[in-house]
Parts: structure tokens; C-alpha cells; sequence
């Protein structure tokens, strides 16, 4: 018997328990079946050291297979009475004598195992009711099981994508202008990371897939390293995202101390919680002192907390885009961005308006006074080349809160 259960086996294990019960029989266990190999999954087992949890057994030569393929019925009273039985090896070792299995299909009619029961002596009073008890307690197990089946799927699905591009170096990573709303000049750009088209994802549905597998942080740092690429090629400043977990790794601590810091934006995401903000301060401390400046990301998303911009001490808010694009003909959106515009003055901030799509738009983010605008109006992310050189890049781009 394992010594340690998920809760999930520990469910199986009472469904085995009661199967064995119910039939007495001396062995009952949950397998999967992978096409070559049968492994027993959870066992139920009086006779110890026989069946074990863990072990794997050659497909072709189990009784689950001959009854799968037909070659043997679903319950056998006595092993004895088939041929087919006897010339298996487990009718010799542990000697079987009695045996019921049926098949795990889980919920999209593909099969995952078989669950069985077992016996050392023959059992006569074995029925097709068992075969009928057996297949609703084989039922149960599948619905339980299944969550973990899709969730290892998952997984395993997100690593085949996501292993193989890290390895190669992470993201590609293009960069989007960044422009004066008052005289229409370029300042600066945002890094933005962009994934194989053929995924059909969102890079931040893919940043949270990886941190759902325990690749966020390398992924997060390889696109800021790609990032970090780009600063030489560019004039103006660089703004380059970053989640607050991410942040507090040492790793990422070390990376930024190799920053330009004074051609840097680090952007934080509004969306993420911020555990110690202390912590981050001091994270941060080292690289503010040099000269790189904070944003916070998508202010007005919906999780919009003004404690956590105070406690950040950003230099910049970046206003979402669900709050900027369409601002021209909507009747409460200019109320919102003054509000935030009005905060982040009178506090020696600046602000980004993301998501700029029209002119009429930019022209009331002008009359609102904010300072900057990002969008596809003034530019599509592109390769580091395809933006203007500023001649004196760094006057108007966004300088230390006080």
C-alpha cells in the first residue's frame, strides 16, 4: 500500500475497499492503461507484497487485456475453466483464481483502465450483478478521477509548448511607441512579448499558463532580458513589464542591477496582489536610486486599488484600455480619466493612456491632460527599427516621483 495518498486515491481506495468487500475477494485495484504497460494505480490488497501500488505489468499478458479483447469474460468464478487464463502468468504467480474487471471510461468515452478485483481461491457465487456493481463503482472512480487526468493533460500540454521556447530564449519581444499627447512626440516605447501566432493566445493568457506550471518566472525573465535587448538599438526610454512575484525572486533582483536604469520603465501590473510591499520597496530601492522609474499597469481594469498605487509610489500610471479606447463618445469614461489624471498630478505623478485607436480619442486625452498616449493611433508594435530616433530622447520622458 503507498504510505501517501492525494485525496483523490484515497476516494479509489474506498471504492476498492468496498468492491473487495462487497465480492469477497482478497485484492481489489484501479489501473491505467497506457497501450504497452499496465500500472496499478491503487490497490486494496489482504494479501501483502503481492499487489503493489506502482507496479507495471507487460499489457498483453494481463487478464485485463484478455478481457478487454474478449479472449476472457468480465467475471470468472474459476480461473481453471478458461485456457486462455491459466497460460497468463499471474495464473501461475500470485495463481489467480477468480477474477472481475471492467473498464474506467472517463467522460469523453476514451478508456483510462480497468478496475478489478481479485481472488487466490475460486469464488463460484461470482454473478453478472458483480460485473453491474463493479461497473458503477468503476463509474464513481472515473468521475473522480478525472479532474487530475485533465489537469496532468493540461499541464503537460502547457510544458510541451512553453519548454521548448525558453530553451530557444523566450519571447519574441517588439516594441510599441510611446508618445507626448501635447506635440505628438515619441518618448519612449513598451516591450511587449509575442508568442507563435499558431498558439492563437494572448501573451498574458500565456504568462499565466506558465505560472500555472512553475515556468512564470523564467518566462517573465527571459522577456525582460529580450527587453533589455532591444534598449541599445533605441533612443527614448524602454518600459518593460514585470508581476510583483516575479519581482521578489532573486533572480530578478540580480537582473536588475545589470539595468540601463535610466532608460527604464518597469511596469507593474495593477491586477497582481502584492504580498509585502515593504519587501518590494526594498527590492526596488537600488535601481530607483539609479534612476529607473515605476509605473503601475492597467489602472482602471477592474481591480483598481489606490492603496496599492500609494504604497508602490509609482512615477507613472498607466491608464487600461478599457477605460481609454472609445473615451471620445462615451459620457462617463472623461469622468473617470479626469479623476485619475486630477490623482495623479496633484501626487507628481504622470500618466499613459494604453489602447489610443482614433484621433478624436487622443484629442480628449489631450483636453484631460494626460500626458502620454500608447496605441495603435500612433504606432503598431513592430522590430526596434521601424521607430523614430529622437534626437533628445530623454527631457520628456517620465522622470522620478518626488
Amino acid at each position: 500500500m503507498a504510505t501517501t495518498r492525494t485525496a483523490a486515491e484515497q476516494q479509489v481506495a474506498e471504492l476498492l475497499r468496498a468492491a473487495k468487500d462487497a465480492l469477497g475477494l482478497s485484492v481489489s485495484f484501479l489501473t491505467r492503461m497506457d497501450g504497452t504497460t499496465q500500472h496499478l494505480e491503487v490497490v486494496d490488497s489482504d494479501i501483502p507484497f503481492v499487489f503493489r501500488e506502482g507496479a507495471k505489468l507487460r499489457q498483453e499478458t494481463t487478464f485485463c487485456q484478455a478481457i478487454l479483447d474478449g479472449r476472457l469474460p468480465s467475471v470468472i468464478p474459476d480461473v481453471r475453466e478458461f485456457p486462455v487464463a491459466m497460460a497468463l502468468p499471474a495464473a501461475r504467480f500470485p495463481r489467480l483464481r477468480s477474477y472481475v474487471s471492467v473498464p474506467v471510461t472517463l467522460s469523453d468515452g476514451s478508456m483510462y483502465g480497468t478496475f478489478c478485483a481479485t481472488g487466490l481461491t475460486t469464488d463460484k457465487g461470482l454473478s453478472k450483478r458483480d460485473k453491474v456493481l463493479m461497473e458503477v463503482l468503476a463509474s464513481a472512480a472515473a468521475v473522480i478521477i478525472e479532474p487530475g487526468i485533465l489537469a496532468q493533460a493540461r499541464r503537460q500540454e502547457i510544458e510541451g509548448r512553453l519548454v521548448p521556447l525558453i530553451e530557444a530564449g523566450g519571447p519574441t519581444v517588439v516594441l510599441q511607441p510611446i508618445v507626448h499627447l501635447a506635440t505628438g512626440r515619441r518618448v519612449g516605447a513598451e516591450a511587449l512579448s509575442r508568442f507563435p501566432a499558431e498558439w492563437g493566445k494572448a501573451p498574458d493568457v500565456v504568462f499565466a499558463e506558465a505560472h500555472s506550471v512553475g515556468l512564470g518566472h523564467r518566462l517573465e525573465l527571459l522577456a525582460l532580458e529580450r527587453a533589455l535587448d532591444h534598449v541599445a538599438a533605441v533612443t527614448g526610454y524602454v518600459a518593460m513589464n514585470v508581476s510583483p512575484q516575479t519581482l521578489m525572486t532573486s533572480e530578478c533582483a540580480a537582473l536588475l542591477r545589470t539595468l540601463p536604469a535610466d532608460r527604464v520603465l518597469l511596469e507593474l501590473s495593477e491586477h497582481d496582489p502584492v504580498e509585502d510591499y515593504d519587501a518590494m520597496g526594498a527590492v526596488l530601492a537600488g535601481p530607483r536610486a539609479a534612476g529607473m522609474r515605476l509605473a503601475i499597469d492597467d489602472v482602471g481594469a477592474g481591480f483598481s486599488s489606490l492603496r496599492h498605487i500609494v504604497l508602490c509610489s509609482p512615477d507613472v500610471l498607466k491608464l487600461d484600455r478599457s477605460i481609454v479606447d472609445g473615451i471620445s463618445t462615451d459620457r462617463v469614461l472623461p469622468t473617470l480619466v479626469a479623476a485619475l489624471v486630477g490623482f495623479a498630478h496633484g501626487n507628481g505623478r504622470l500618466v499613459v493612456a494604453e489602447g489610443v485607436e482614433t484621433e478624436e480619442d487622443a484629442e480628449v486625452l489631450r483636453a484631460l491632460q494626460v500626458d502620454y498616449g500608447q496605441g495603435w493611433h500612433f504606432g503598431r508594435p513592430g522590430p526596434p527599427e521601424a521607430l523614430e530616433v529622437i534626437d533628445d530622447a530623454l527631457p520628456d520622458a517620465p522622470e522620478r516621483a518626488r
